[in-house]
């Protein structure tokens, strides 16, 4: 499984070149040909089906054992499609590189899987406001018996952290002083959650969703979870979030989509959708796909 951050930190890389590169390289191109906020929300409704691409990753999306689509974000999109009037889901698997690539190319309508929103990615994507903010957790032994509940904290005891290859939560430790010799990676959480029980590392940081899905398994009864918190580099929040992706030019969809995801947001629908995933307060948001896109 993934780190939502290590997919954010290649995001320059999927973003520009991946995603970029099947629009000529150019930013902000319009593929679409679409003409005063496009024409796709009318086509969906006529067809009564959008096409949602997703890649397999809980909790955001995936097809079950049962081969049905399952998780937070075509929940959402799901409720939201069908009071737009398009009752009918039909899911596209691919994998997340080929995620905007397959927008793109109209392999799909709508990009249904978590996507973090950063500057790269805007660039290619025209996105919802986000639906979920990302923070940061450690795995622990059971009951957190350092109490880690920051950067700071590995770094002020001098502790072993362990991470992912590549995720950039490595930064964020080096960012408040985590020394490099203080980290080990891992190929996943499984490796870092036999680490901890070894004995090898005093925790594991990864993004809190992804901590949760990998506690879920109860594989490893003698590690726990820390709280999540929003980790901070030179004083500054790294709020991170996630949201649905269209093509640009096709403002109609994106905005109607965005009205009734606000709705949802005012009422606490969206959370009581969410929290059956894993989502819990802590993980909803003011964050604007705007403000986002312009960081």
């Amino acid at each position: 499984m993934l780190s939502r951050r290590s997919l954010l930190a290649g995001a320059a890389a999927l973003g520009t070149a991946g995603a970029l590169g099947a629009t000529t390289g150019c930013a902000q191109v319009d593929i679409t040909g679409a003409k005063s906020g496009g024409q796709l929300l009318e086509d969906l409704r006529d067809k009564g089906t959008v096409r949602m691409g997703i890649a397999s990753e809980p909790p955001y999306a995936s097809i079950n054992d049962q081969g049905e689509l399952t998780g937070e974000a075509p929940a959402v999109a799901g409720t939201i499609f069908r009071r737009l009037g398009i009752r009918n889901f039909e899911p596209v698997p691919v994998e997340f590189g080929a995620l905007v690539p397959g927008l793109h190319s109209f392999q799909f309508d709508v990009i249904v899987a978590g996507m973090f929103i950063n500057k790269a990615r805007c660039q290619a994507v025209l996105f919802s406001d986000p639906d979920y903010e990302s923070k940061d957790s450690f795995l622990v032994p059971k009951g957190n018996p350092k109490k880690i509940r920051s950067y700071r904290d590995v770094a002020e005891g001098n502790l072993r952290m362990g991470s992912g290859v590549g995720y950039a939560e490595i930064e964020y430790a080096k960012g408040n002083g985590v020394n490099e010799s203080q980290i080990q990676t891992y190929g996943d959480q499984v490796g870092g959650m036999e680490a901890l029980e070894a004995g090898r590392i005093d925790c594991f940081a990864g993004t809190a969703l992804t901590m949760i899905e990998a506690l879920k398994t109860g594989d490893h009864p003698k590690v726990g979870m820390a709280e999540p918190f929003t980790p901070e580099v030179d004083g500054k929040p790294q709020r991170d979030g996630g949201g649905y992706g269209f093509r640009l030019g096709e403002t109609k969809l994106r905005d109607a989509f965005n009205d009734e995801l606000q709705k949802m947001k005012r009422s606490g629908e969206l959370l009581r959708i969410a929290k059956p995933f894993g989502f819990t307060e802590e993980f909803m948001t003011d964050l604007t796909a705007e403000e986002l896109c312009n960081r």
